[in-house]
């Protein structure tokens, strides 16, 4: 496999990181993909909530391996910008494969998440970090500098006491860092005090998701936040397009 389009995009998106806040409005097949490079987005990104809703799976690490794949090919197939993959919890994948299958689809960034889908709650944080550092050495040496984006859980389990799980949360960023994450995303976390707090406490880019409850998108801006990504939220815009039409049909 010649690497060197794939370096180069990797290349590309890192540095997205440092200018501004990266808006990702993420998609989920090739149409939406094209929609979001033909308004001008430089970066697509996959979100697995809208790909499983999509292909009529669950969200949450269980959908077929090569489902998962072949969705984030379609998408890296139909755009010329760098794409970046939501792989849930890796899929229970060593980290040589889920590298190895994520750029033979043609993605130069993925998402990982400490989620524990088998046990509930969140995957300890040492295991967790050595498999973010085994993705990002098995990324280069294949040739290519996987930009990881290290989902933390803690906010997503922590029931609405985000002030709580803040000295958690943010230990495990630095752990998450230490190994190699290019990028850490809280996610959940829309309180404005508490993103400012997050970003200031971790040495890396901070990935914030987008909800009614977040700061606008000037003020991420001012808070340092280096990332924007709306998870499934353009799939649910979709789907009340379709549904609002279809009662009008009705």
């Amino acid at each position: 496999m010649n690497t060197e389009p794939l370096r180069r995009m990797a290349k590309l998106l890192r540095a997205l990181h440092a200018d501004g806040t990266l808006v990702l409005p993420n998609a989920w097949d090739a149409a939406s993909a094209r929609a979001v490079e033909a308004a001008g987005f430089p970066v697509v990104a996959t979100s697995s909530g809208a790909v499983t809703a999509s292909l009529g799976y669950e969200d949450g690490n269980s959908m077929p391996v090569d489902e998962a794949f072949a969705a984030i090919r379609r998408v890296a197939s139909a755009v010329g910008v760098p794409v970046t993959a939501d792989l849930e919890g890796g899929y229970g994948l060593p980290a040589a494969e889920l590298v190895d299958r994520l750029l033979g689809a043609g993605a130069v960034g993925c998402n990982l998440e400490d989620t524990d889908h088998v046990g509930g709650g969140l995957v300890d944080a040492g295991p967790q970090a050595e498999f973010l550092a085994a993705v990002k050495a098995a990324g280069r040496a294949a040739g290519v500098d996987v930009v990881v984006n290290a989902r933390v859980d803690s906010f997503r389990t922590a029931n609405n006491e985000h002030a709580a799980a803040m000295p958690g949360a943010i230990e495990r960023a630095r752990a998450y860092v230490e190994a190699g994450a290019d990028c850490i995303f809280p996610i959940r976390l829309a309180d404005d005090g508490l993103i400012a707090e997050f970003v200031a406490a971790v040495a890396a880019p901070v990935n914030v998701m987008v909800t009614p409850s977040t700061p606008p998108y000037a003020r991420l801006q001012e808070l340092s936040v280096a990332r924007a990504s709306l998870a499934s939220g353009l799939f649910r815009v979709a789907q009340d397009a379709v549904r609002a039409h279809l009662d009008g049909l009705r």
